[in-house]
């Protein structure tokens, strides 16, 4: 039984690829990081490339193309991939252990629960709550202060 519907995009070549010098995809690249890894733009459920492209001041279409370039994806692709590791993390981590999957979802960028689940089903085979409930399970297996053995 299919959990969801998900269907593969075709690949096309990025536009502007060829406009592109080495040196210019680099500088992209490293402003691109910046926004991801730093500034976790990806949270911003409404963030694109052309959001990005007016922020940094270069084009929307070499965005896409440095992108293609360097991570094999689109910006779409992308910006899930970011949202969902950061969820991965918040799923995983004790502290987030009482935060609804819907409330995950839209602080690492998702615009609602279904487009997460789906997002995460797609990249991980499974649902965040199967993640999280084998999580948990391989936690309690592999800590010891979670036994509460008598001498």
């Amino acid at each position: 039984m299919v959990k969801y519907n998900i269907t593969e995009k075709k690949k096309k070549e990025a536009a502007y690829i060829s406009a592109l010098s080495t040196g210019l995809v680099e500088k992209i690249y490293e402003k691109i990081l910046l926004k991801f890894v730093v500034e976790k733009k990806y949270r911003d459920p409404e963030y694109t490339a052309a959001k990005m492209a007016a922020e940094i001041g270069y084009n929307a279409r070499y965005i896409s193309a440095v992108v293609h370039l360097r991570y094999r994806d689109n910006f779409s692709q992308l910006i899930n991939e970011f949202r969902i590791k950061e969820s991965m993390y918040m799923i995983a981590d004790k502290h987030f252990a009482d935060m609804k999957m819907e409330d995950i979802a839209l602080a690492t960028g998702f615009a609602n629960r279904q487009s997460f689940y789906s997002a995460f089903f797609r990249k991980n085979g499974m649902t965040p709550t199967e993640y999280r409930l084998r999580h948990i399970a391989k936690t309690t297996q592999n800590d010891p202060a979670e036994n509460n053995y008598e001498d």
